[in-house]
């Protein structure tokens, strides 16, 4: 975590800067200002349209009765790209785009997904739990915590079970008021 943290704070501004001062020396310094703040503009409508698109792949899915797992992988991919695009610097706008492309994005988001599923899978562990749980289900595998839905504990126990909801009326409760 410390390499990472190093890297981010300390080693990109540096490459960053060196980069934005190559690119400034070549095309002039108005021309550079202009590019960065083109990239930021360029970059921020882009991730408007990549985030509307999955967020109607995520209701879809959703509605069909499925979790949006890989669209909420692709949405916190595409919110990352739209902070580093927003960045000033040429670099930064490169890692924002190969996260913004969904050639590009497909991949990590599936690498996400996975690295999320495996911590998910031990109870308490955090991740997406409940997306491998319902995976397995539909699967027919056994659930992470070692049964299926409605079979019972070594003690009996059934862990799962279906409710019913009653609502009482107006006209029934001001009946009830009544007899009082």
């Amino acid at each position: 975590m410390f390499r990472i943290l190093l890297l981010l704070f300390i080693v990109l501004p540096i490459i960053e800067i060196a980069v934005l001062l190559q690119i400034g020396s070549w095309l002039g310094g108005w021309t550079t200002l202009f590019l960065i703040i083109l990239t930021a503009v360029a970059g921020a409508s882009l991730v408007r349209q990549q985030g509307m698109q999955n967020w109607m792949r995520a209701q879809q899915r959703m509605a069909s009765g499925e979790m949006p797992g890989i669209e909420m992988a692709n949405g916190i991919l595409i919110f990352v790209a739209g902070i580093v695009l927003i960045t000033p610097g040429f670099v930064t706008d490169a890692v924002g785009l190969l996260l913004l492309l969904p050639v590009t994005r497909a991949p990590i988001a599936r690498a996400l997904m996975k690295k999320l599923l495996v911590r998910g899978g031990q109870p308490g562990a955090g991740g997406f739990a409940h997306f491998q749980f319902q995976q397995r289900r539909q699967s027919g595998q056994q659930s992470p915590f070692g049964r299926q839905p409605g079979q019972q504990d070594k003690d009996g126990t059934v862990i799962d079970g279906e409710y019913e909801r009653k609502h009482e009326t107006n006209s029934q409760l001001s009946d009830k008021d009544d007899e009082k």
